[in-house]
């Protein structure tokens, strides 16, 4: 009997010294996906070509953007665009570098978006990310993409997001 108690005892000692140390190594915790929606309106400044204009008939222009959003992001965007037209009028492409500051689902900060889109006939493809690490105050270590729609000339947002885990 004496040598059960001890054994109990020395089980129970372990779990009490082990187990705080193995949660302390557990994986960490994924992060939750969180969806943010809303509309925005976009001011966009030409702000001249870059370069000179190709013989060819492809042209690249500079625009400085400026966006006020509304919904569960509420604050402002400014940035800078790059785009190239071909001699082919449904066909062109844009880059862009746009910060965002507002506050996203009651936290505030600032993130950067990038954005890449081809356009060539019917077919659109539109990719705007946050950069990586670019997340500032509440939305520091924000990550995900921002879809954007335009229905009857109005503009729409999905944003797709994580943010770490609180300590």
């Amino acid at each position: 009997m004496r040598l059960f108690v001890q054994r109990a005892a020395f089980a129970l000692m372990l779990t009490a010294c082990v187990g705080p140390a193995m949660q302390a190594h557990a994986a960490p915790k994924e992060p939750v996906m969180h969806h943010a929606t809303g509309t925005f309106e976009v001011k966009m400044q030409p702000q001249g070509e870059v370069g000179q204009a190709g013989s060819d008939g492809n042209s690249l222009g500079r625009m400085s953007l400026d966006k006020t959003f509304s919904g569960d992001l509420v604050g402002t965007g400014s940035g800078e665009m790059l785009a190239a037209r071909s001699s082919v009028p449904t066909s062109a492409s844009y880059v862009a570098i746009e910060r965002v500051t507002g506050t996203l689902d009651g936290k505030a900060g600032t993130f950067v978006l990038v954005h890449r889109g081809v356009m060539r006939g019917e077919t659109q493809q539109l990719e705007v990310t946050i950069s990586p690490e670019s997340g500032t105050g509440a939305l520091a270590g924000i990550a995900g993409k921002l879809g954007i729609r335009i229905e009857g000339g109005k503009h729409y947002y999905d944003l797709d997001y994580t943010l770490p885990a609180a300590p």
